[in-house]
């Protein structure tokens, strides 16, 4: 099962807008109590269909809510409230 506290980043292997994108949110994650699960998209064909150009998304697992890049902290922390 997972948290309700909990925030997908659909990621793939090499992309560096990802790695910014995770450097970014951590300190919101912290102050808002998320854990970050990355979800590998190039696994799944539908996650490639659907997130292939638009990556770094990240999506709450409570309510599938979802931010694409570019976003900054304060974007993050009003999804996250």
């Amino acid at each position: 099962m997972t948290s309700s506290k909990t925030l997908y980043l659909y990621t793939t292997l090499g992309c560096h807008l990802c790695e910014q994108a995770k450097q970014l949110a951590w300190p919101v994650l912290e102050h808002y109590g998320f854990r970050l699960q990355e979800v590998e998209i190039a696994d799944d064909e539908d996650l490639m269909t659907r997130y292939g150009i638009r990556i770094p998304v990240v999506a709450r697992a409570d309510d599938g809510a979802e931010l694409g890049w570019p976003f900054d902290q304060q974007a993050l922390s009003e999804l996250l409230k």
